[in-house]
């Protein structure tokens, strides 16, 4: 765990975000995509985890990163005033 912790510190704060993001966003999608494929279709479930999760990560990672980059440019804004 603190080798984790130690490696996502050591990330520039845009790739935390896009980390954090990713596997939150991937984990909801996968859960989702597993009870979904439970549902619909047992034997099949297991492929409807990767195909939502998948996505679900991708698309998590898009928005942690552009969110970042957002509150970077934002501290740095903040920091140049006077």
């Amino acid at each position: 765990m603190n080798t984790s912790a130690t490696w996502l510190g050591d990330l520039p704060l845009p790739g935390r975000w896009a980390v954090v993001g990713a596997a939150s966003v991937g984990m909801v999608g996968a859960v989702v995509g597993l009870v979904i494929g439970l549902i619909v279709h047992a034997p099949t479930a297991p492929f409807a985890l990767v195909e939502l999760g998948l996505p679900a990560a991708i698309v998590g990672g898009v928005i942690g990163l552009s969110t970042g980059v957002i509150v970077l440019a934002g501290r740095r804004i903040k920091q140049s005033r006077p």
